[in-house]
């Protein structure tokens, strides 16, 4: 069989990924050696950058936020000895914090893994991907025209496909990115964990509705308590060395630190702690997504979050090459922007792991925490050839998103908009094209917008700030940098990608050149 995306793995990456090529009308194979979608609630929340990403798609947003019901609102994160202990050192409440609104139109959301990769799967199949469980990755090889992949069902039955692009998706040891060859740099193995699903009434120690993680530290069990999970049970992960201790009940009872307390054990799995970071993300016409690109550690809960990104990142990009609007060299900047953010995430991870959760095998060197964690969530910074930078660029990885400034490479800011009536944000405009936006005077890039759109056959959608769309709040010129004749032009990942701070003397030649830069095209 052909297929232009062949994914293999269905965690975050994968789903998203699939989900995001298929509403883009790209037809995608997913396969999945498990069953079905993991039953254990795995990563908790998702954050608001990915949440940005997922939105476009027709009522995903609303189904994710569905997810609610049964889920408290806040997440709180605390370090004590057990659920009993009088004085937890309580780290993070987003109940007395919560996420500055103004920054975004999406809200991060508390939810389980296992619950959203449900809404993903559902929403992948919905719009036309074809998703085969219990379906096997075997091997692939490369030529300079595609990739041919061999996979197998269930019942033993073999089948190749022939695909132009593959993403592996397929967790941290990644057989795909074994047999690449891609070398790995990072701490390793850090720790087992094993994963207790259980149903007990805690009502009297802790609030069951509010998501809470606790970290738990005492000389007879070191692990983390899931509470308020949404998933009709509580979590108890445990680290072990060697085998894991199949007493359940007993382990559960040491961590709420009830000894007589009744409990029923519901599933159990086993999972690695591990800081693992691929040295590149690309081979040939394979990339890397999810815990195959970036294992790590749990604290700090930005992982699945991480992956989400992944997934949504290639997909935009594959659909550009795909459909001819930009050339193949473009994909090469997938790696190029999205490892170092992969690792600074991953680094930041394994720093907090080095006070909440101390691992079996102890690291000598943690990395230093990030002085500004906010930053990491909506301001980090592209560099590649698909950003063009201005003079004096300091090359930042990090930037405040609450002082948006328009520079290429950041994320665009979130400014309300009225359109017709009707207020949008200016991320409701991202993710089905390239977005041209243009000052009050710069009815000259909106026309120079639609015909470079039509010459070089790209999705472009050009807008006037103070035609079609009113700036009511009179912010929109600071916080993208500009004057009133002058235009950003946006990713489809809402990222910015060139701006032009004034007028221009011929504005479709600029913007041509411009386009065809960033798009690794010659025409």
């Amino acid at each position: 069989m052909r297929v232009p995306v062949l994914i293999v793995g269905a965690g975050y990456a994968g789903l998203s990924a699939a989900t995001m090529l298929a509403w883009r009308g790209i037809p995608v194979l997913l396969v999945e050696r498990h069953a079905g979608t993991s039953v254990q609630p795995k990563a908790f929340g998702v954050n608001t950058r990915a949440m940005e990403l997922l939105r476009p798609v027709p009522g995903l947003e609303e189904e994710l936020a569905g997810i609610r019901q049964g889920v408290g609102d806040g997440i709180r994160i605390a370090v004590a000895s057990s659920l009993t202990d009088p004085e937890p050192n309580v780290l993070f409440d987003t109940s007395a914090s919560p996420f500055p609104t103004h920054l975004s139109p999406a809200a991060d959301l508390g939810v389980p893994q296992a619950e959203v990769e449900r809404v993903l799967r559902a929403k992948a199949e919905e719009l036309g991907a074809d998703l085969r469980f219990s379906t096997e990755f075997v091997s692939l090889e490369q030529d300079d025209d595609g990739v041919t992949a061999l996979i197998r069902a269930e019942d033993g039955t073999e089948t190749t496909v022939r695909a132009e692009y593959v993403i592996a998706a397929d967790g941290y040891r990644s057989p795909l990115r074994e047999q690449l060859g891609i070398p790995t740099s990072g701490k390793g193995v850090l720790n087992h964990l094993q994963s207790i699903m259980f149903d007990a009434d805690l009502s009297t120690l802790v609030n069951e509705d509010e998501v809470t993680l606790w970290y738990l530290q005492n000389p007879e069990l070191t692990g983390v308590f899931v509470i308020g999970t949404g998933v009709g049970a509580h979590v108890l992960g445990v680290s072990y060395e060697g085998e894991p201790d199949p007493d359940h009940e007993k382990l559960v009872r040491l961590g709420v630190g009830v000894p007589d307390l009744d409990v029923t054990v519901l599933d159990t799995a086993t999972f690695t702690t591990a800081h693992i970071l691929a040295d590149r993300y690309r081979e040939g016409r394979v990339f890397l997504a999810g815990d195959a690109a970036h294992t790590m550690p749990p604290t700090g809960g930005q992982g699945g979050s991480t992956a989400l990104q992944d997934g949504c990142d290639l997909a935009w990009r594959l659909w550009l090459v795909i459909t001819g609007q930009a050339g193949p060299g473009f994909l090469d900047s997938y790696d190029a922007e999205r490892r170092p953010i992969g690792e600074l995430t991953a680094d930041a991870q394994l720093a907090n792991l080095g006070f909440r959760l101390p691992p079996a095998q102890r690291v000598d060197d943690y990395p230093e925490p990030l002085d500004d964690p906010f930053g990491a969530l909506l301001g980090y910074r592209y560099h590649s050839f698909a950003i063009l930078p201005e003079l004096g660029e300091d090359g930042s990885l990090l930037e405040d998103p609450r002082t948006p400034h328009g520079r290429p490479g950041g994320r665009a800011a979130h400014v309300v908009l009225d359109w017709d009536g009707r207020p949008i944000s200016t991320h409701d405009l991202f993710g089905s094209g390239f977005v041209l936006l243009a000052g009050p005077y710069g009815e000259a890039w909106v026309e120079a917008g639609r015909a470079v759109r039509d010459q070089l056959n790209v999705r472009l959608a050009p807008h006037r700030i103070g035609g079609e769309l009113l700036d009511e709040e009179g912010v929109w010129l600071e916080r993208y940098g500009v004057t009133k004749s002058g235009a950003v032009l946006i990713r489809p990942d809402g990222f910015i990608a060139w701006r032009s701070m004034s007028a221009d003397l011929d504005p479709a030649a600029t913007l041509e050149r411009v386009l065809l830069r960033i798009l690794a095209r010659t025409a």
